[in-house]
């Protein structure tokens, strides 16, 4: 029946929109089912539930609801290569077998979230707009979409930001459990807890109040996961801890600063674990990013601070938001106590000087520059060499750059890639690979780099 209404849905949206859309977008969603008011659909990958949440869910809905008698809400998308797992799932799990245990109250924990910390309030470029679109799925759907989530990145690039959001999304939309640690934190509990365990003769069980704490819970959120290794009693612990809560289908969202294969102090079946889920990457970033940011932290002061300002900070200052947030502290407050409402260039340069002086060795030859210097030798514009277009005339001095970006700075290749319009790691790599084959027997090619890295220094 509930299939049939679906069917009856696609014909109204095949009348509404145009049949290219149509047939690219909505040709490849499976009907499900239906669970109280959210109607579930299966479809094949990230990218169709990206384009299809933000551009296709309320039509959905709307011609959901003129077809059928009961009414509909919201939507779950579920990947196809997840399908099977969630099913299976959902026919294991064990019902509690005193009914009124399910609607017991539960007892209010202190989840350690910071309330400024928000998907509102977290600043959204190419560097991090992936990670964020997959913290937005989980805090829409904690334990059913991806479990568990793994951010990794540098420190001071948004992880523990985006994981307060998640937190923090869910505890108000879904009235859950959720409890926010630093791996420092749950290392203090499991040893602390373990000695007095150990000493204390009374009848009190502080390891069970210890796995009540950390399993209790809908959610877990764990910071700095990297700080683990080396103490085997604590893995083993946070290895039961992780089935206890994936068993039950509760949310567990981890960070690091590496990649799980990167994790080799860690135990195999933890790093396994791990991987799960979904791993998402947070890079350094890119300058528009930095320039959204520093608006943002302006937004609301009286400062009046001009975009020459603007760009000048975020040229100059670090490759992480924390460094950047607190230069414009910095500015702020210099302005305030020299009594300057309208800062100049050189007088922010003066205010930050102790920022600049830190990052100038690295900035010097940061990817902008180095992608003007190039367009400019060549003779094309800044746009074509972040560009996708495939002439040679624009191609090889775009493979130039990424070259001279890989050599000049200590960026790695995704980042390199993202300053060149969302270019992946592999092409990068392939451009700077066939450009130091080139200068084996190029001279022309080499005479060229060496007259544009003269220019940068």
């Amino acid at each position: 029946m509930n299939d049939s209404i679906w069917n009856k849905t696609l014909l109204s949206i095949k009348n509404i929109i145009d049949p290219l859309p149509f047939n690219t977008w909505f040709s490849n969603i499976e009907f499900i089912d239906i669970q109280d008011d959210k109607l579930r659909l299966c479809v094949p990958y990230l990218l169709y539930k990206t384009h299809i949440e933000q551009n296709y869910k309320e039509i959905i809905i709307d011609n959901f609801n003129n077809n059928s008698s009961f009414k509909i809400n919201d939507i779950i998308f579920i990947l196809k290569e997840n399908l099977n797992e969630i099913l299976d799932k959902e026919k294991e799990k064990i019902e509690p077998k005193d009914d009124v245990d399910k609607y017991k109250p539960k007892k209010a924990i202190n989840s350690n979230l910071n309330k400024n910390y928000t998907f509102d309030t977290f600043v959204v470029g190419e560097s991090n707009k992936f990670a964020q679109a997959a913290a937005l799925a989980v805090a829409e759907n904690p334990g059913k979409m991806y479990n568990p989530l793994f951010i990794y990145g540098n420190s001071g690039l948004g992880k523990t930001h985006l994981m307060h959001a998640i937190g923090n999304y869910i505890e108000e939309k879904h009235k859950k459990r959720v409890l926010y640690v630093t791996c420092d934190q749950f290392l203090e509990d499991f040893m602390g807890l373990s000695r007095k365990n150990n000493i204390n003769n009374n009848n009190l069980d502080y390891m069970e109040f210890f796995k009540s704490k950390y399993r209790d819970i809908d959610v877990l959120i764990i910071d700095d996961i990297q700080f683990l290794g080396g103490a085997t009693a604590s893995q083993q612990e946070f290895f039961h801890t992780f089935n206890n809560l994936h068993n039950d289908s509760k949310q567990i969202i981890v960070s690091s600063d590496r990649s799980p294969d990167d994790l080799k102090f860690l135990e195999d079946r933890l790093r396994t674990r791990f991987c799960w889920g979904l791993q998402v990457d947070i890079a350094p970033p890119e300058f528009e990013l930095k320039v959204a940011i520093i608006r943002k932290k302006l937004n609301g002061e009286k400062l009046k601070i001009n975009d020459d300002v603007i760009n000048f900070i975020a040229s100059n200052v670090g490759n992480d938001v924390r460094q950047l947030e607190g230069s414009i502290t910095r500015l702020i407050a210099y302005s305030v106590i020299m009594g300057v409402n309208n800062p100049t260039l050189e007088f922010a340069m003066e205010a930050l000087k102790e920022f600049t002086k830190k990052t100038s060795g690295t900035d010097q030859n940061n990817i902008r520059r180095i992608q003007k210097s190039v367009a400019n030798f060549y003779k094309i514009s800044y746009e074509d060499i972040k560009s996708n277009k495939r002439p040679p005339n624009i191609a090889i001095p775009r493979q130039v750059a990424m070259y001279l970006c890989r050599k000049l700075t200590n960026e790695s290749f995704e980042r390199i890639g993202i300053e060149f319009g969302g270019k992946n790691h592999a092409t990068v790599m392939h451009s700077c690979n066939k450009i130091e084959t080139s200068l084996k027997s190029n001279m022309e090619l080499k005479e060229a780099i060496i007259h544009i890295e003269q220019e940068l220094k």
